[in-house]
């Protein structure tokens, strides 16, 4: 048995995605906040040439411009735009509320559901490997970034439509993933120290 009153994470995933959660417990969950308010940095991959509902694959990618003449140039070029602090519409299938109603349960029933741009901070959008349809990224951003969005902003501007087909959070302020423990990890360093 686990004597911890207290425990809480500092920022959600999306259900497709991997990567760094910060767990707290005790004392510390007093600092979640301060932990999700911090730096982010993901990889990922980028699918050209459809888009989907959820910007993601939990929904089917609907096929929407040929992806095939776009230039290595272009691909580099068109990030730019979304470079340094700018303004972005999250998902519309995201856990945002509107009217204290989620607003992916609103989308999921079919409703109308317009949600306010956001300013965020890009810090850094970079393609690190091209596989047409498929471009790899890796971005460093403020907290409330969706990259989902992203995806999404990204295709238009490259008029081809796109969608976020892989993510994974790297980092979050000082925590990175490569110092992490996974689930099976932490749950047998909890069962040690308080077996002690």
């Amino acid at each position: 048995m686990i004597k911890i009153k207290k425990v809480g994470h500092a920022g959600t995933l999306d259900p497709l995605a991997t990567g760094l959660l910060i767990l707290c417990t005790g004392k510390y969950t007093k600092r979640i906040n301060e932990y999700m308010a911090r730096e982010k940095e993901y990889t990922g991959s980028f699918t050209l040439g459809a888009t989907t509902p959820t910007y993601d694959l939990e929904s089917e990618p609907v096929p929407q411009g040929d992806s095939t003449g776009i230039t290595v140039e272009q691909l580099h070029e068109a990030t730019r735009q979304f470079t340094g602090e700018i303004l972005q519409v999250p998902p519309i299938h995201s856990a945002i509320k509107k009217d204290g109603k989620r607003v992916y349960e609103l989308a999921r029933r079919g409703e109308h559901v317009e949600l306010e741009p956001r300013k965020i901070t890009i810090k850094e959008f970079e393609i690190t490997r091209i596989e047409m349809p498929v471009v790899y990224f890796r971005v460093v951003c403020s907290t409330g970034t969706y990259i989902r969005s992203l995806a999404n902003d990204y295709g238009k501007a490259l008029g081809c439509g796109a969608y976020l087909s892989r993510l994974c959070r790297t980092r979050i302020g000082e925590f990175s993933l490569d110092s992490s423990m996974t689930m099976t990890e932490a749950e047998a360093w909890i069962k040690e120290v308080m077996g002690k």
